[in-house]
């Protein structure tokens, strides 16, 4: 992919801001994954948040993984309206107009439903017994993430566990976390004592349950920033990795990646230079996330070290000089309006959900649009 160096070189023919994957990059990424899970003999089931794509799920697919994962029933519609017929919906369904179109989603795939309370349980088990079939579903476990799910090897997870077990038109298939905190790790060596800890700790959850005779089947890690660690834990059946697709800038700086792995890119103009230190590119919080790192980048310009952008309006990213590079006396010489630049965004998914379509590259050259199909689908 094009560095962004040059004025009008880098995509001259797409209208900007624009959000470009290389290809060559992202089918790279999803074949590393699918061989270290295939070597330890782990499933893996992505994460579609992240690109939002029933041809980038059909892709995942080719390179092995057994299913996908959503976190809503809108993003499941879609990839079962795909054709996509093995889904997990890694979060709670509550509420009687979400059973309504779950049961019209099990006419479609096969759909197992991730959870952490009876209050969640006991409607999806009403509804398996109207159908006459049980739904699988996965216990949430929180292994250090302080979001959903029962405390790991716990009393509070076994009398669940039993719970779920003992409730007809239900199936326990297995467990699951999300172990999103590992992302604060500071160091690489933290992030990979991190990871391997709350993989371990739910393999003890699945121990504690088999030992009191219940059954589980799967023990399903999701995370990019930990797939690596949680492979080397035994136990571990599944990975849910959703960001390695394209990966981004925040994988970057946790050290899981170099820029040169990040396969989806902003593409942006300058479009104004209002002052020697300061460029104005027509990318802003409606097209990058608005999440600032420590230093205050929302993301890394490719190419260029020297400038950093460090503030987002709603249609505007404003760029500057790095504070590492401002005893170069303060201006930024080369850039003029019209100038192209890419962005790799600190977090790439709800850039994704903020772009109707993808452009597909190769070799510095626009090939096709994918559709962002289940772009907004949060309900």
């Amino acid at each position: 992919m094009g560095t962004g160096h040059g004025c009008g070189e880098l995509y001259p023919e797409l209208d900007t801001p624009a959000l470009v994957v290389d290809v060559d990059v992202m089918e790279g990424n999803l074949a590393a994954m699918a061989e270290g899970a295939r070597r330890r003999g782990v499933a893996l089931r992505p994460h579609i948040k992240t690109h939002k794509s029933p041809w980038i799920a059909h892709r995942q697919l080719a390179h092995g993984a057994v299913g996908v994962t959503a976190a809503k029933l809108g993003e499941a519609q879609v990839m079962a309206d795909a054709g996509i017929t093995d889904i997990l919906v890694a979060y709670p369904i509550v509420g009687e107009l979400k059973l309504r179109r779950l049961e019209a989603l099990l006419d479609m795939a096969r759909v197992t439903v991730a959870l952490d309370s009876l209050e969640a349980a006991e409607p999806l088990s009403r509804l398996g017994r109207r159908r006459g079939e049980p739904i699988p579903v996965y216990m949430e476990v929180d292994t250090g993430l302080r979001r959903l799910g029962v405390p790991p090897a716990s009393p509070e997870a076994l009398d669940l566990a039993r719970k779920l077990a003992a409730l007809p038109g239900l199936r326990l298939a297995g467990i699951t976390t999300h172990g999103g905190h590992v992302a604060r790790a500071r160091t690489y060596q933290e992030l990979a004592r991190l990871a391997r800890a709350q993989a371990e700790a739910l393999v003890a959850t699945a121990d504690m349950l088999r030992r009191a005779g219940l059954p589980v089947d799967q023990v399903s890690t999701g995370s990019t920033p930990a797939a690596r660690f949680e492979l080397e834990v035994d136990g571990i059946t599944e990975i849910r990795p959703g960001t390695y697709v394209f990966y981004d800038a925040n994988c970057v700086a946790q050290g899981v990646v170099p820029p040169e792995r990040c396969a989806a890119r902003i593409v942006a103009t300058v479009v104004s230079r209002p002052a020697p230190d300061r460029a104005v590119i027509d990318a802003g919080s409606k097209t990058i996330s608005p999440e600032a790192r420590e230093d205050g980048s929302y993301g890394i310009v490719v190419g260029r070290p020297d400038l950093i952008l460090n503030r987002l309006s709603e249609e505007h990213g404003i760029i500057e000089l790095h504070p590492a590079a401002r005893g170069s006396g303060g201006a930024i010489a080369d850039l003029a309006v019209g100038h192209r630049l890419a962005i790799i965004p600190n977090h790439i998914c709800p850039c994704v959900n903020l772009s109707d379509v993808l452009y597909a590259a190769r070799g510095g050259r626009i090939l096709w649009e994918i559709p962002v199909a289940a772009r907004g689908a949060r309900r």
